[in-house]
């Protein structure tokens, strides 16, 4: 299996202060989740109800994206419909060359990251601005996100301070967050004023009403569709719920899941357009329908894109967001990497220790760890499996389905406390680094037992 997860997260590991920062801080998100999520009696109710509504929706997915599609029409806006990336890009390119515009204001969206939709129309003379501070802040460092929610949470203050001084403007040395907060507001303001067109993602589709909903903490997507006479909102076909009583569940679980707060500062409804305005929902696939046949990660379609499963995850804490080949990384991000293309993204099946934390603080529930478990169960079928590791498993096998060979082999194990550690610790050895070999027992416990020198629990 090829290593690249495992080399870039070597070099992230490296900087071992980077390292703690990064891992520190997502813990502490991760505890302010559990901490509001205690003050909710009925919280474990909820992510059952959660679970059972995303699992109704995406298997009548064809009964409720026509409804969506139908209300939202009769609410006056142009629904487009977008099979794949290379689609949707089509579709919002045409949307702005037909109002003849040269800049797009953006609300953060994963969608379009997925479809790579800002170096599609940059190349096409379209000016792109990210409007989300943390997507502002990579876009002017040229990177893509690292988390789904707080994509610039690999950065301290100081290195955004210090690329504010270099692209903004800003004050040498000062990285006090407020300054640097009002300074890109500043900014960003300026963007608002003089974009042609407004774009947000979306949250939640609302079947019965053809509603979209968008959350943000900085009111980004307000002032985004608020200023330009275009909306656009670019939306993946499995944001559909059936209703606003299905949305009061998901409101309650969303922020709380992902940054420790009771609700987001802004819950945005979008309707209708603007009077003299227009509103355009462009609802994509791109594989999304193909995993709906797929009885094994068919869960994977229930992500509300809160970020917990990163925030908890052992792994991504240590090895950052960047180590991922996939775009999403995490826990959801290894599982939507391999549903997209097995074959590219199988490295990054190695990037979990199987604690499934992911599984039990995801509000829709989703099987996470489990379906990564099936992935590597299917690694040699697509020729992905490490022969090293082919080769111990099948060492293993041969020496527990031998008896009198496990015993020997168990009987002359505590050689190794007193072997040179350049014998244990060397090019040949991955568990030695970073890790310490266990001391080995001078008498084994069967013996022990045999011997009667464990004491048998008498009832």
């Amino acid at each position: 299996m090829s290593t690249k997860h495992a080399e870039a997260a070597s070099r992230f590991i490296s900087n071992k202060e980077g390292e703690t920062w990064h891992n520190e801080t997502l813990w502490f998100v991760r505890v302010k989740r559990d901490n509001v999520a205690k003050d909710v009696p009925e919280w474990e109710a909820l992510r059952e109800l959660s679970s059972k509504i995303k699992m109704h929706t995406i298997t009548h997915l064809d009964k409720y994206a026509e409804q969506f599609a139908q209300n939202a029409e009769a609410n006056g806006v142009i629904v487009h419909w977008a099979k794949d990336a290379k689609e949707h890009n089509k579709i919002v390119h045409k949307i702005l060359t037909g109002h003849n515009a040269k800049k797009l204001v953006k609300s953060k969206s994963m969608l379009t990251e997925e479809c790579h939709l800002n170096p599609y129309l940059i190349e096409r003379g379209i000016d792109v601005v990210e409007s989300d501070l943390g997507e502002r802040i990579l876009q002017l460092d040229n990177q893509p996100p690292s988390h789904i929610v707080m994509p610039a949470i690999h950065m301290t203050r100081q290195e955004v301070g210090k690329l504010f001084e270099e692209k903004l403007g800003t004050e040498k040395g000062n990285s006090d967050p407020t300054y640097l907060t009002r300074a890109a507001r500043q900014h960003l303001r300026n963007e608002f004023m003089t974009a042609d067109v407004g774009m947000t993602g979306c949250n939640f589709g609302i079947a019965e009403t053809g509603d979209v909903v968008v959350c943000t903490n900085e009111g980004n997507a307000d002032m985004g569709t608020s200023l330009p006479k275009v909306h656009i909102v670019s939306m993946g076909l499995e944001k559909i719920i059936p209703d606003h009583k299905s949305l009061s569940v998901y409101s309650r679980l969303l922020a709380r899941s992902a940054t420790g707060q009771p609700v987001t500062s802004y819950m945005s409804h979008f309707r209708k357009p603007r009077e003299g305005c227009e509103m355009h929902i462009v609802i994509v696939d791109n594989g999304r329908s193909e995993i709906l046949s797929n009885p094994d990660h068919i869960q994977s379609l229930k992500c509300i894109r809160c970020g917990a499963c990163m925030n908890t995850c052992p792994v991504y804490r240590r090895s950052g967001g960047y180590s991922y080949t996939y775009f999403i990384p995490g826990p959801i991000g290894i599982n939507l990497g391999m549903l997209k293309n097995p074959e590219e993204y199988s490295d990054n099946v190695s990037a979990c220790s199987l604690c499934f934390s992911c599984n039990n603080v995801c509000p829709a529930k989703i099987d996470l760890a489990d379906q990564i478990y099936k992935w590597r169960q299917g690694l040699d079928s697509i020729g992905k499996a490490d022969k090293m590791k082919k080769m111990m498993s099948g060492g293993m096998k041969f020496l527990f389905t031998h008896p009198a060979l496990y015993k020997t082999a168990l009987s002359m194990a505590p050689i190794v406390n007193s072997m040179p550690r350049f014998m244990l610790y060397n090019g040949l050895n991955d568990w030695g680094k970073g890790r310490e070999l266990p001391r080995f027992a001078k008498e084994s416990f069967t013996s022990m037992w045999k011997k009667g020198k464990v004491q048998k629990n008498k009832k």
